[in-house]
């Protein structure tokens, strides 16, 4: 039986008359290889949102390692163990790759107050932010300033300082948007050397991206859960076909 790392029971979500979110139970092993997709308006990001905690469900719950978590705060879950991007990166596009990386990892072992500028003497958090560039194959930019960057590159980097925190559960909100489909591998590439333990769930519209990646696909459409399974089965799915993937190249 696999360890189940994230789940939600009845998750569901309501703005104002739009009910955004219906009944979700979902469930996110360890190590996992998730990816979520569905139309534009399918609820993917709000759902994200909630596990984040970015946003309050209006019912149901949300457990990390079978603990109710509903009422914690988004700093509070982070702190937990769970890390997420955005579809739009909030990098500080002043600063270099490396102080980026550096701030998230100073503020999980608590070493925020020591890393003004010059980056501090906490060779221990530099070290570590070094190891996680490396890790990305990003140590040869390390230097530069983040606005000098192509956009796939500072995806990695929002990739990085996620992971900073190191995180039982990564949530990906589109790490290939903006991203020229000629370098999307280089976002697949990186996911593919994250730690193995992390529990990573991944929205995207690059269906070769989310065939390559995950293991497992589930397919929400109007706020429900519509369809999950491996890849092959989400892929040879008529009726999957007929909602969505014809018409994924088009959002």
């Amino acid at each position: 039986m696999t360890e189940i790392r994230l789940e939600t029971c009845a998750l569901s979500r309501r703005f104002g008359a739009l009910l955004a979110l219906q009944q979700i139970d979902f469930k996110l092993a360890v190590g996992a290889r998730h990816a979520l997709i569905g139309p534009n308006g399918a609820g993917k990001t709000t759902f994200i949102n909630l596990l984040g905690g970015a946003l309050p469900p209006s019912r149901g719950r949300v457990l990390l390692k079978g603990e109710d978590i509903t009422k914690r705060t988004q700093a509070e879950r982070v702190k937990l163990g769970i890390a997420r991007t955005f579809q739009i990166n909030r990098l500080f596009r002043g600063l270099s790759v490396l102080e980026n990386v550096c701030i998230s990892v100073a503020e999980r072992v608590g070493a925020a107050p020591a890393m003004f500028y010059p980056i501090g003497r906490r060779t221990d958090v530099i070290e570590e932010s070094m190891q996680l560039l490396e890790m990305l194959k990003l140590t040869t930019i390390a230097e530069h300033r983040v606005s000098e960057l192509p956009y796939g590159r500072q995806r990695l980097v929002e990739i990085a300082i996620a992971i900073g925190s190191k995180p039982d559960v990564l949530l990906l909100d589109e790490p290939a948007a903006g991203v020229p489909s000629a370098e999307s591998h280089i976002i697949l590439d990186a996911l593919e050397r994250l730690p193995e333990h992390i529990a990573i769930l991944i929205i995207e519209h690059d269906m070769d991206l989310v065939f390559r990646f995950a293991k497992r696909v589930t397919v929400m459409v109007g706020g429900a859960v519509f369809a999950e399974g491996t890849p092959r089965e989400i892929e040879s799915n008529s009726q999957v076909r007929a909602v969505y993937l014809g018409q994924a190249g088009h959002g």
